[in-house]
């Protein structure tokens, strides 16, 4: 079981680049492509929150759970 993050997907759907984003939320392109690559261990709720305020969405279209 694992949670999938779908940042790539909202990226699409806003057209921003993942540069933008990443300057925006104020984390490192670094940080921002190991949450895209599902590599992340973790995430700040802080983070989630400027993710969905910059994307306008909810924390239910950036994070999926799959079995």
């Amino acid at each position: 079981m694992s949670i999938i993050v779908n940042v790539d997907i909202m990226l699409a759907k806003r057209k921003m680049s993942s540069g933008e984003l990443a300057e925006k939320i104020g984390i490192t392109p670094a940080n921002l492509s190991i949450l895209k690559t599902n590599k992340a261990k973790a995430i700040r709720f802080s983070t989630l929150e400027k993710l969905c305020e910059v994307l306008e969405c909810k924390p239910g279209d950036i994070l999926d759970y799959e079995k």
